[in-house]
């Protein structure tokens, strides 16, 4: 990696966080995660919309050609990261795909949930493994549990239930079966219920908002 000029230490430190995700040559994947995983994992945490869009030097070293894309925009709430941010303006994501850049609707319409990295400098980077999806598309309980009952289970972990047997190891643990049951990672479990936990510091699986049409499988034996 080239180095960056001087005065540019954040820029070098996001150019350095893009080159380092994952499959930067044969392209973007993401180790699989819940959405309060992704959440507790994340520096920051908001609810936007995308004023515009524009594609900038990822460093200020006039000999590196990568680029990011800037995004601005209007901050309508936030719910993570008040320590460092009070208000962010701009979001920052590789303008390359293959690097996990996300591409979002820059028309000042659509709403999204926003979860990145804060860098030193104070930029905000995204990127596809994070948690980023439009406002609309979350269910009533994952909007409800962004202001507390997410934070209330970091502490927990989530283990992701391919296929029988599987079971927790640990008492802090939920085992997430949305994949062996329907097929898909963000199902009814991960749309409706968090990973909380209890006073006696166990984990379990706590149902927010409407119930959903189905319920999860809790495999506990192999």
């Amino acid at each position: 990696m080239r180095r960056a000029g001087s005065g540019s230490r954040g820029a070098a430190l996001m150019l350095a966080l893009v080159l380092a995700l994952p499959a930067a040559v044969s392209g973007c994947s993401c180790a699989p995660a819940h959405p309060q995983q992704l959440l507790c994992d994340a520096a920051l945490v908001i609810r936007a919309k995308i004023t515009s869009e524009k594609v900038v030097p990822a460093s200020d070293d006039p000999l590196d050609t990568h680029k990011m894309i800037r995004y601005e925009i209007k901050q309508i709430k936030m719910f993570k990261g008040f320590e460092k941010l009070k208000d962010v303006q701009y979001v920052y994501t590789p303008f390359d795909s293959s690097l996990c850049g996300v591409k979002l609707e820059a028309n000042n319409k659509k709403q999204y949930l926003l979860t990145g990295q804060i860098l030193s400098d104070g930029k905000v980077l995204i990127h596809l493994c994070n948690y980023i999806e439009p406002w609309d598309d979350l269910s009533l309980s994952q909007k409800k549990s962004l202001n507390q009952r997410y934070q209330m289970g970091c502490g927990c972990k989530i283990t992701t239930c391919y296929m029988v047997p599987c079971s927790i190891t640990a008492p802090n643990e939920c085992l997430w079966t949305d994949w062996l049951i329907e097929r898909r990672l963000y199902g009814h479990q991960a749309r409706h219920y968090a990973c909380i936990k209890r006073s006696d510091g166990t984990c379990s699986w706590y149902r927010g908002g409407p119930p959903p049409e189905k319920e999860f499988i809790d495999i506990s034996e192999p």
